[in-house]
């Protein structure tokens, strides 16, 4: 159901969490691998190294509210989260970028490399609406330097996410 691209140097690619979760509801992905900068790990650099629209590129975005508690936001990675909305959404007053350091704890995967997908526990996660507008998305298969591309839709279901605006305009 899945496939390699990318610049996998012959290497065989082992499979993470998140592609697993995605053979187990049998949705079709494609795995991407990119050359790391330690010192950039933007989803600009993920764009340019794959070649891909940075609106493709989604960052996923880890918060937690005062009432809410943690939950996961992927936006393209053209947009910048609005999180005043956001904390709206969540009915929260205020809702705070989790800091580095807590990520790997929370979710399973380090900074750069988390995906959206078979993190530690399910979080509420929302979904730019934008992303729906594409035939396939990437996202972090949760190893730095690997993507997964699949449907929208699939990201949607694989996480029951929630779909909003969430980026300024």
């Amino acid at each position: 159901m899945y496939a390699i691209n990318g610049r996998s140097g012959g290497k065989t690619m082992r499979k993470t969490n998140a592609a697993r979760l995605l053979d187990g509801l049998g949705m079709a992905y494609r795995i991407l691998e990119y050359r790391v900068d330690e010192g950039d790990l933007s989803a600009e650099h993920v764009a340019s190294e794959l070649a891909l629209p940075l609106q493709q590129v989604l960052k996923t975005i880890v918060l937690r509210g005062e009432k809410s508690g943690v939950f996961v936001c992927c936006i393209p990675g053209s947009g910048e989260l609005d999180l005043k909305w956001v904390a709206q959404l969540t009915r929260n007053k205020k809702v705070d970028l989790i800091p580095p350091k807590e990520i790997l704890m929370l979710t399973g995967y380090v900074r750069g490399g988390c995906s959206p997908l078979a993190m530690k526990k399910q979080y509420p996660t929302f979904l730019d609406a934008s992303a729906l507008g594409h035939d396939y998305i990437v996202v972090s298969a949760g190893l730095r330097g690997v993507q997964l591309k699949l449907s929208p839709g699939d990201l949607v279901t694989a996480c029951a996410a929630n779909v909003e605006r969430l980026i300024l305009t």
